[in-house]
């Protein structure tokens, strides 16, 4: 049985705790946090030990390491986690900056990390992508991806989130090379502020898309929101020689009212803790998996860094108002 150590308490560390304490190949025996009472708590609930992050990290008995920190932290984090030689578990950004990222990647040698791109473990995204490997449009020739929030986050949020494309985007950057099966060589991308003009008077946008191209020509177009007054908005289409095949939203029931005044659903789940919970219980699943068996684990530390250079591109493409080649950013 794998011993776990989290580092961090909050919504998604929660999540995080939860599933590594339901999970029989593991066991949760420390938590960390800066807030005593949320890491308190989640060690009452899970069996876990209350402790630092010092004394987690230098605890012999501990076999990996789950970080969902703030954002800031993770790179520190993966370094010191690697230097105890643990394997590794990091929520998504590595780092907001490229060149940090890089060379934390440097610092951690052969040791395991895998970085929280959750939707390729949701299971409609996963059975899509398997699926599109097996031939079954034929060769990929354009991808849609769709990805919009019920509702806009606090503004002291937006402060330190990187930007849209750092933080909401780069999931949809880590899909559109796990679909398209190419690396991208092309970035255009569009922004405005349409929700909230708190968002744009802190210098962000809540409302973009991006056009995205391979060297063999292959096209993804993304499309964001921070709004979407129907609830959270996740959908994704693959176009081939051969035909189209899609995934749609999750309604929060399939129950469907037909009657002389027309056909009534349900709405779609609200937000990404009800969407992806089975794909929070997947990765953890696979991670344990590659770990026991001597497996890299995917996405791996690499993954995390061209999702954010494609994030650096999309940036740069909205700010100067041109296509950004990739090969601009090194």
């Amino acid at each position: 049985m794998m011993r776990f150590g989290l580092l961090g308490a909050g919504r998604i560390g929660q999540i995080h705790g939860r599933n590594i304490a339901a999970n029989s190949h593991a066991e949760l025996v420390a938590v960390a946090d800066a807030f005593p009472q949320a890491a308190a708590v989640l060690a009452e609930v899970t069996g876990a030990a209350f402790v630092s992050a010092e004394a987690l990290l230098a605890d012999p008995s501990i076999d990996a390491v789950v970080i969902c920190t703030p954002t800031t932290t993770h790179a520190e984090f993966i370094e010191k986690a690697a230097a105890a030689g643990k394997a590794i578990f990091c929520e998504k950004p590595v780092d907001l900056n490229s060149d940090r990222i890089r060379a934390t990647l440097g610092k951690i040698g052969d040791v395991p990390l895998m970085i929280g791109f959750n939707r390729r473990f949701d299971p409609n995204f996963a059975s899509l992508r398997h699926r599109v490997s097996e031939g079954v449009i034929g060769d990929v020739e354009l991808v849609t991806i769709l990805s919009r929030d019920p509702g806009p986050p606090p503004v002291s949020y937006i402060a330190t989130s990187g930007g849209l494309f750092r933080d909401m985007m780069i999931h949809d950057f880590d899909m559109a090379r796990f679909l398209l099966g190419e690396e991208i060589t092309q970035v255009h991308a569009f922004g405005s502020c349409l929700v909230d003009p708190g968002i744009g008077e802190a210098g962000d946008v809540d409302t973009a898309a991006v056009q995205l191209k391979t060297a063999t020509g292959k096209i993804c177009q993304i499309s964001n929101s921070r709004r979407a007054t129907y609830g959270y908005d996740q959908r994704i289409e693959v176009h081939g020689a051969k035909g189209l095949i899609r995934a749609e939203n999750v309604p929060t029931t399939t129950v469907v009212l037909a009657t002389g005044d027309g056909v009534l659903a349900d709405p779609v789940q609200n937000f990404f803790l009800e969407r992806y919970a089975r794909a929070y219980e997947h990765e953890l699943a696979y991670f344990i998996d590659c770990i026991e068996r001597g497996i890299a684990p995917a996405p791996s530390g690499q993954d995390g860094l061209k999702a954010g250079l494609l994030a650096d591109a999309a940036t740069l493409s909205h700010r100067e108002g041109r296509m950004v080649m990739m090969s601009e950013l090194g």
